[in-house]
């Protein structure tokens, strides 16, 4: 039997670059905002084009998967990623009356790798022999949350250090990441992935009810858990009142401790996905709630950071309720799943950003705001944040549906 333990490692460090292009925005809103009077909802939008940008590679190779050299186009995502973090730092120094748009364009570049990336290397992990594949996939996207923590607590302390102006430092350096995954990969060879052999085949699959219930299952866990993991900072900072430096710590670092404890937890000894799924769903959906209508720091904390735990398996859980209801599906299945979960990610995020402009804007929004003992700013992060609460109160009936069907055709619940 062949070793696979490099493109393991490769794919891991895939993973960590993956999560320093979904993070690194979110944690420099403030920045942006402070620096160059970025609106909320051009930040949110930097969100959306990312996962917007995601979502149209997961398509492509939704219906087109046969025609990629999927080997040569696994070992180009790195280096995609490493063009897209160079143009994002040196762009708004070379232009500096134009730091939008070459924020904007970075982020499409890197995005193209992050497409790839969700679509190519949860089927590369799947495709190695193991004794359990479902806590193999659970391993790899447990990579990609203590990625994030490691890419949070480092923002934190770096920015801290030599200030904010330094950020596109903090950028070029964590170029270093894709470029460690792009010389692991040199010289592996992947193993065989199963995809459509032409688009007739992708047709057949479609009209599996079964995909699209798995596709809405990751919709709404994206959303539930990129919606608190891409604001977190900004609300803890602006809505409760909790300072910069402490909220990503406490806030962003922890919920992707919590996100990365609960992925780890099930790699280790996980059962029962649907069972977790339902009950994630349920306390998530508390967590946001706590979190937009208690005015309490400690707790405010407390809920964004649990909405990691409560959320961690919503993405993989529903990868391996795909994989189990359609085996065979390959490139194809990742590739759908990939667009679902993207798509709740671009809309979550963006959702709120909107939401929060938007009653910021109402006419009477300052009056209220004060009579609750509030500023309109932080009247409208609380509802944006209750909108977001949305996606896992929805996710609860789809998962306890998937509980049931599993059941019904004697998995494991």
């Amino acid at each position: 039997m062949k070793s696979y333990a490099r493109v393991k490692t490769a794919c891991y460090m895939t993973n960590i670059a993956m999560s320093v292009v979904a993070n690194i925005s979110p944690v420099l809103f403030l920045t942006f905002r402070t620096l160059y009077d970025i609106s909320y909802s051009l930040l949110g939008l930097l969100v959306l084009v990312n996962f917007s940008s995601q979502l149209v590679i997961d398509l492509i190779f939704s219906f087109f998967s046969h025609k990629f050299n999927i080997a040569r186009t696994v070992k180009l995502i790195p280096v995609l990623t490493l063009a897209g973090l160079f143009v994002y730092a040196v762009w708004p120094l070379l232009l500096p009356d134009s730091v939008y748009v070459g924020l904007v364009v970075g982020t499409l570049i890197f995005s193209v790798s992050g497409g790839l990336a969700e679509v190519l290397i949860s089927p590369v992990i799947a495709a190695i022999p193991a004794k359990d594949p479902d806590r193999e996939m659970s391993k790899l996207h447990s990579v990609y949350a203590w990625g994030v923590v490691g890419v949070v607590l480092f923002s934190t302390v770096f920015l801290r250090i030599f200030g904010a102006r330094s950020w596109h430092v903090l950028a070029l350096i964590f170029m270093l990441v894709p470029l460690a995954a792009a010389l692991l990969y040199a010289g592996c060879e992947l193993p065989e992935m199963a995809a459509p052999e032409r688009v007739g085949q992708v047709f057949n699959f479609l009209k599996d009810r079964g995909l699209w219930m798995c596709v809405a299952a990751i919709f709404l866990g994206g959303a539930a858990e990129c919606t608190m993991a891409q604001w977190c900072s900004g609300y803890l900072e602006k809505a409760v009142g909790v300072p910069k430096l402490w909220g990503d710590i406490f806030g962003v670092a922890l919920f992707s401790v919590m996100l990365g404890t609960g992925r780890s937890l099930y790699a280790s000894s996980g059962r029962r996905i649907g069972r977790v799924l339902s009950l994630g769903a349920v306390g998530a959906a508390v967590c946001y709630g706590l979190a937009a209508l208690c005015d309490i720091p400690v707790i405010g904390l407390l809920a964004c950071a649990l909405t990691g735990l409560c959320t961690s398996m919503m993405w993989p859980g529903s990868l391996i309720v795909a994989a189990d209801r359609i085996p065979t599906g390959g490139v194809f299945m990742y590739a759908m799943m990939a667009a679902g979960g993207d798509l709740g990610a671009s809309v979550g995020p963006q959702l709120v950003g909107i939401v929060t402009d938007a009653v910021i804007a109402l006419p009477g929004a300052e009056g209220f705001a004060a009579s609750i003992g509030v500023t309109e700013e932080q009247l409208g992060m609380k509802c944006g944040m209750l909108v977001g609460m949305l996606f896992p109160l929805a996710a609860i009936p789809l998962y306890l549906y998937i509980r049931r069907s599993r059941r019904s055709c004697g998995l494991e619940p």
